[in-house]
């Protein structure tokens, strides 16, 4: 969506905030999360209230998209939608298959620094699963106890508004995008899909390596600093770009289980009322195409000396460039209109104005001031 900003724009389906880091950023505000003294994040206090703000200035349609919103618990999806319910509230929730899901949720959790095995972490989610406080007990149902989740969602809004979008099981990559497309009246031609941000999946060697990367890591590095160096440039940029080999898959001895969650699943979600967008027979578990392992344990050693050596001259490479950086072409020097739109978004919206208003949020003036700024820059308003 964001690389299609414009595009949207003129479908009249407008993204507030200036970035998807102003709604990660409003989730965490959202949830409460607490921020450590050392990060140097400038502080989410106040930018729910902005965001949603921002959203009301919308002509037509907007859209509030952050995957941690799952994380909230009903007194926090509650005030979100409350503080929306000026205008005409959707909730928007995809769902994929528990057998494909469970592997690539213990893969986030690695690249998220945990150093639970495989096996280890699977049967510690499938013995909560049955708990009646699961989502307080597991991080995994937290986030994916799909009836939960759209039952705190959807207490002030009509049934037909909560729209449920199955993950396609197999068909073009581009489906997924149609049908979430399709429940906000976007048409796609025009849409470039060619640059969107992929969160590759990891093959099994280089989700091993990160995880015993993870148990040699100092204590005292701080998790900011993790998401930053390590997640981002080891887990995503170097490993994310190695060619997939063996794929983790979930053991035979747990298939009826998954099978059994997902029918029971299927069955709750036929029965509601909610707008079901895709076939929900793509929840139930699929058989496996292509080369599948049930656990790292069955990895040869040398698949993993492969990866780290790999992994350690990309990091090499990658230190090197940001240190010696290539030289940058100096750009053409743009007419007296444009300098001045540069002059007046750097001014308004520049990293010290920026860091400013952030630490200032906490103040309802300073949460309007920066609305109004975000509409004088984005000017909303010019797609009726």
């Amino acid at each position: 969506m964001w690389r299609n900003r414009s595009s949207l724009a003129a479908q009249g389906v407008l993204l507030p905030g200036f970035s998807h880091q102003d709604h990660s950023r409003a989730s965490r505000d959202l949830r409460g999360t607490p921020r450590p003294a050392s990060d140097p994040a400038e502080p989410w206090t106040g930018e729910w209230d902005v965001l949603r703000r921002e959203a009301l200035c919308g002509p037509q349609t907007a859209v509030i998209s952050d995957e941690l919103l799952a994380a909230c618990t009903a007194t926090q999806a509650d005030r979100a939608v409350r503080s929306l319910l000026a205008a005409e509230v959707h909730v928007i929730l995809t769902v994929r298959d528990l057998a494909t899901l469970l592997p690539a949720e213990w893969q986030e959790k690695v690249k998220c620094r945990s150093t639970v095995q495989w096996e280890e972490w699977l049967d510690w989610v499938i013995g909560a699963g049955s708990a009646a406080d699961r989502r307080s007990r597991s991080w995994f149902w937290n986030v994916h106890d799909t009836l939960a989740i759209l039952d705190a969602w959807s207490q002030h809004i009509p049934p037909d508004h909560v729209h449920v979008i199955t993950m396609p099981s197999g068909g073009p990559a581009e489906e997924l995008w149609a049908r979430f497309a399709s429940v906000l009246g976007i048409k796609c031609a025009g849409i470039d899909l060619s640059q969107a941000r992929a969160n590759s999946s990891l093959g099994l060697p280089e989700a091993e390596l990160l995880r015993r990367v993870n148990e040699a890591l100092p204590p005292d590095m701080p998790d900011w600093f993790y998401t930053r160096h390590v997640k981002r440039i080891l887990a995503h940029e170097i490993l994310g770009a190695r060619p997939r080999q063996a794929r983790l898959a979930l053991p035979g001895s747990r298939q009826a289980w998954a099978r059994t969650q997902a029918e029971d699943l299927v069955a709750s979600l036929r029965d509601a009322k909610f707008d079901i967008v895709g076939d929900l027979g793509e929840l139930l578990p699929q058989p496996r195409t292509g080369q599948y392992a049930q656990s790292p344990g069955q990895l040869p050693e040398h698949l993993l000396l492969e990866a780290s050596v790999q992994a350690a001259a990309a990091f090499a490479d990658r230190q090197y460039r940001a240190m010696y950086p290539a030289a940058v072409p100096r750009r053409r020097r743009g007419g007296p209109r444009q300098t001045a739109g540069q002059l007046t978004w750097r001014a308004l919206n520049g990293a010290r104005a920026r860091r400013a208003l952030r630490s200032a949020s906490h103040l309802r003036a300073a949460r309007l001031l920066r609305v109004a700024i975000w509409r004088a820059l984005v000017r909303p308003a010019r797609h009726t």
